[in-house]
């Protein structure tokens, strides 16, 4: 959530709004922002008005008791029951403009980093570099869904049978993979200095609200209303939230966390894309990084987290592209975004693969984490950031696609042997 003070300052409203503007807020809800704004601080005005009449004339009040002056204690003393009528009438007022206030926060985008590019949609990012070898094969290669159907080792239509569209089942050499997969992932990024977590995977209402997926994007997700939880959308969620509602000491941070689970969405505006395949899929399994951090390190944080998920990408020797989104193309909670794109030979398209996100305090205000400084003993807010790390089923699509030879075979021995490398030899 944003700092609210931010938003009540009017030295700082205008550009906090002018932000929020570059990543495509409606001005209507801006304008309402502003209307709310303004209320309230003619209320306070009122408020701060009659209070200080009120303790003037307790003041007064006293000194005419000490003078005997009873007519006009008693005349004062009416008025002075007057004004504390009115400031108990403005109170109610007041905390309902600031609830109001709060509610409208609750729908806002974190504002952008300086050097994210302006931009209105995925048009406007930024290709930061390309990364590795462009795959040149010697025969039209194969969509990944196509040749995992004629291979027989995904099961696209039982899985529609057992749970309706964007559903799949995988056969035992894709089973193999992807639990090879999700266990070289994750020991790879323990050995970078993460901390590995199993967490639930149905999390309540108020976890989804601390890493901005409730309120503004309920409908995109799979809620169980009986039990008030909800199945996770990514490990971000309740790696984030273990340490909702607590303080850090200084000196545990930066803390790494890394969790392997499923991820569940309903995809619920992606009607027509990506229909064939693992692209965009309801369930898939995804290994998760999550960092918290003092303010002043999240930016170098940030970079790291970058490089902690190319090494996955570099290590299967995929053609890939780092690419910074613009300001109209972030996520709700980001700050700043690289996306990780590798390249898809078939379609001859980017396809992503992480996001790695630096969220600075959004997501912290919204959960309450914070840390101690060590030398003044003040309470601060922690920055998070997070990124995939990576997802296994556009993984396990790529290296279908890269691995695949003429004879419409894939290449398992060299996909066991790069699961076999010892990760520390990764670029």
């Amino acid at each position: 959530m944003l700092d609210l003070q931010l938003l009540r300052n009017e030295d700082t409203r205008g550009k906090i709004l002018d932000l929020l503007r570059k990543r495509g807020v409606c001005e209507d809800d801006l304008e309402l922002l502003v209307r709310t704004l303004e209320l309230r601080s003619q209320l306070m005005f009122q408020l701060e008005t009659l209070q200080r009449e009120r303790n003037q004339g307790a003041k007064v009040l006293g000194e005419y008791k000490r003078q005997g002056r009873e007519e006009e204690f008693h005349e004062l003393k009416e008025k002075m029951e007057v004004v504390k009528k009115q400031i108990e009438g403005i109170h109610p007022q007041l905390l309902q403009l600031e609830n109001k206030i709060e509610e409208i926060a609750h729908n806002l985008p974190n504002i952008f980093l300086p050097d994210v590019p302006v931009g209105k949609s995925e048009q406007d990012n930024v290709v930061v570099r390309v990364c590795g070898e462009k795959p040149n094969f010697s025969f039209q290669p194969k969509p990944h869904y196509e040749i995992a159907e004629q291979l027989g080792l995904i099961d696209f239509a039982r899985g529609v049978k057992l749970s309706g569209s964007r559903f799949y089942v995988y056969n035992e050499e894709i089973s193999a993979l992807e639990r090879k997969l999700i266990n070289f992932m994750l020991e790879m990024h323990i050995e970078g200095g993460y901390r590995e977590r199993t967490v639930p995977y149905l999390v309540n209402d108020s976890c989804m609200f601390g890493t901005g997926q409730f309120p503004k994007f309920k409908d995109e997700y799979y809620r169980i209303p009986q039990d008030g939880l909800n199945l996770i959308p990514t490990a971000e969620v309740p790696l984030t939230n273990l340490y909702a509602n607590e303080i850090f000491s200084e000196e545990e941070l930066p803390l790494y966390l890394t969790a392997a689970t499923p991820c569940f969405r309903r995809e619920a505006g992606a009607a027509g894309k990506d229909t064939r395949g693992l692209i965009r899929v309801h369930q898939f399994m995804k290994v998760e990084l999550v960092k918290f951090c003092v303010p002043e390190q999240s930016r170098k944080e940030h970079e790291l987290l970058l490089q902690d998920a190319e090494k996955i990408l570099k290590h299967f020797q995929l053609y890939y592209r780092v690419v910074q989104l613009c300001s109209g193309d972030l996520g709700f909670a980001s700050a700043q975004t690289y996306d990780l794109e590798i390249y898809m030979p078939a379609s001859h398209r980017w396809l992503e693969i992480s996001s790695v996100s630096n969220f600075l305090d959004f997501q912290a205000r919204r959960a309450k984490i914070r840390f101690k400084r060590k030398h003044s003993g003040k309470n601060e807010y922690v920055h998070t950031l997070n990124a995939s790390g990576v997802a296994a089923g556009r993984l396990i699509a790529a290296l279908l696609e890269y691995y695949q030879t003429p004879e419409g075979q894939i290449d398992w021995g060299k996909l066991h042997h790069l699961l076999e490398k010892r990760y520390l030899r990764v670029p």
